[in-house]
């Protein structure tokens, strides 16, 4: 069975801990990027990241997009949502199924 970890700041991520999932608290980008990188190697199946981490890593957090695993999904932090998360999960349903699927199938 794959573990499951979650990225982020602590006051974002410490909840997750209730529900057996391994908190893995950063404060800042070189921590965030060495950290994802050990998760990746030691056999994690999926990563949550918060929105806010995510986006301190800009272009070397694509890198894990296009691995098979981990799977990197962003999720919202206590310092807000930027969306980015939610156009993630987006994507990757269009990839999968062919079309928009909060904006009616394909021919509309």
């Amino acid at each position: 069975m794959y573990k499951i970890a979650v990225v982020g700041d602590y006051d974002s991520i410490y909840g997750f801990a209730a529900v057996g999932l391994n908190i893995c608290p950063v404060k800042s980008r070189e921590e965030t990027r060495d950290r994802l990188r050990q998760l990746a190697e030691s056999g994690y199946g999926i990563v949550y990241i918060t929105e806010k981490a995510a986006a301190e890593l800009g272009g070397a957090l694509d890198e894990y997009m296009e691995m098979k695993l981990p799977a990197v999904i962003q999720i919202p932090g206590v310092s807000g949502n930027t969306g980015a998360g939610v156009q993630g999960v987006k994507k990757t349903v269009e990839q999968a199924v062919g079309s928009d699927i909060l904006f009616g199938g394909v021919g509309e």
